[in-house]
């Protein structure tokens, strides 16, 4: 699944961390949602995009391969 949490992230001038703390987990789980070695629960995407202020679907987007 890809992201562009990175972006939103720069946009509204947060580092990991801060975001980290805003959601309330690790800067190491957004650094793994931003490589997207790490797909976020529901609760958490939607936390995201609330912190973020964009829709989910501007945050996530699937790809082919996640429909197999």
């Amino acid at each position: 699944m890809k992201n562009s949490i990175k972006v939103q992230r720069t946009i509204k001038g947060l580092t990991q961390a801060a975001l980290a703390e805003k959601v309330a987990v690790t800067r190491q789980t957004i650094n793994a949602i931003e490589l997207e070695k790490y797909s976020p629960s529901a609760v958490l995407a939607l936390k995201l995009a609330t912190v973020l202020d964009v829709e989910t679907d501007q945050l996530f987007q699937l790809e082919e391969k996640d429909w197999s």
